[in-house]
């Protein structure tokens, strides 16, 4: 079982695509989670972090009918996971960027690959070291895409990534390329793994907040309520 994944009774509410100016009308992932938090109705609650929230709504959005419900358990999850550390906006970037990179199409593997080898300059100022090194797991996935690889590292050469034009501008929009290049690749599991992409972006946020994954705790009765007002807006 993940880390993502606190104990839940065993109703789940509907999810929807989109925004919705009330649970009657539907809800999406963060709408929920800023109903569940006792936060005004948004899909941009302060109970998470901002990033964090993106990567929700967008996976929300791109993942199938028949594929959102998996998501309904995780709600609770994100609820408490706030902070400032950009360590925290680098890794999900980048962790969303590294899953993507191998299976997006081949027009988006550029942008991708681009983003990841940011992301590694990121944390590379943060952490004071080379700024050209690379984890591990970015170099096995650049080496699957060489020809992007390359262009990529032509392309960067000569970038150092301002700390904040990064949070506000670079990390949401590679988040949301990575989210795109899942959700249009030609696979036959693009919601497991658009799951994955949010499941470990929690945990991510989780372990840098120092909260773990456990979520904010959620009343059971205000879960309970939760269901019964999407269920009911589904059959509408």
């Amino acid at each position: 079982m993940s880390k993502a994944q606190p104990q839940l009774p065993d109703l789940l509410p509907v999810l929807s695509r989109g925004k919705h100016r009330n649970p009657r009308k539907g809800a999406c992932f963060m709408e929920l989670a800023s109903y569940l938090a006792g936060e005004r109705w948004s899909d941009h609650p302060a109970c998470a972090h901002p990033l964090l929230a993106s990567v929700a709504r967008l996976v929300n959005d791109h993942t199938s009918d028949q594929g959102r419900p998996n998501l309904a358990e995780l709600i609770p999850s994100v609820i408490g996971l706030t902070g400032d550390d950009l360590h925290i906006d680098a890794l999900i970037t980048l962790r969303c960027a590294t899953i993507a990179l191998p299976v997006a199409a081949a027009d988006r593997q550029r942008v991708l690959a681009v983003s990841v080898l940011v992301c590694e300059r990121v944390l590379a100022q943060l952490d004071g070291r080379p700024e050209n090194s690379l984890s591990a797991d970015s170099e096995r996935v650049l080496s699957a895409v060489p020809q992007a690889a390359q262009w990529a590292d032509r392309f960067t050469s000569s970038v150092r990534p301002r700390l904040a034009a990064f949070r506000r501008q670079a990390a949401p929009y590679a988040a949301r390329c990575a989210v795109d290049g899942v959700a249009h690749a030609l696979i036959p599991d693009a919601d497991v793994m658009l799951r994955r992409m949010l499941v470990e972006s929690i945990d991510i946020c989780g372990a840098w907040t120092g909260r773990g994954a456990s979520g904010g705790g959620v009343d059971d009765a205000a879960w309970a309520e939760a269901c019964r007002l999407t269920v009911a807006a589904d059959r509408r």
